[in-house]
């Protein structure tokens, strides 16, 4: 694991996991919450960043990088994944894409008050698409990031990673 930050989600934890699990295209519309991230994606060599002008073509991107071999990956806001869902539907499951998503979980607090109704909705959004996920908040639970990548190959189908943290362990 990655150099540690006590109770955050660092970074750097985020890219070593994504080497760890052969990552090959990373699909994104960049923003200013990911810039650290960011910084280090873009200085991996083994990483191709893809950025996208609209969440849900990140689906289609994603298909195509898996149908030709590579290992996509899709970074995501909560609010971007909501309004993807018939890119999510009509290419990612319908074709079967294994791919993890790493969603923004914005407006989440862990004591279940909430600060924007896109947390509220979130995971019944998951549910009703059937996709597992896992909540990561901190470097302690970066291996659930490996234990989507083995879902999503396992099952042939998306898994998401929810980031409870995304505001502290990504600036």
């Amino acid at each position: 694991m990655a150099e540690s930050q006590e109770g955050f989600l660092s970074p750097k934890t985020v890219l070593a996991e994504m080497k760890k699990n052969g990552v090959t295209h990373v699909l994104w519309l960049p923003d200013s919450e990911t810039n650290w991230l960011y910084t280090l994606m873009k200085a991996e060599p083994s990483i191709t960043l893809v950025a996208v002008s609209r969440e849900g073509l990140a689906f289609s991107g994603a298909a195509g990088i898996a149908a030709g071999g590579g290992k996509p990956i899709i970074l995501i806001q909560n609010t971007g994944m909501l309004e993807s869902g018939d890119s999510l539907r009509g290419w990612a499951l319908s074709l079967n894409i294994p791919v993890v998503m790493m969603v923004g979980y914005r407006g989440y607090t862990r004591h279940g008050v909430n600060t924007d109704s896109a947390a509220d909705f979130t995971e019944p959004f998951l549910m009703a698409f059937g996709i597992k996920y896992y909540l990561v908040e901190r470097d302690a639970d970066s291996p659930r990031i490996s234990v989507a990548f083995e879902e999503a190959r396992k099952l042939g189908r998306p898994v998401a990673i929810l980031v409870g943290d995304e505001y502290h362990g990504f600036n």
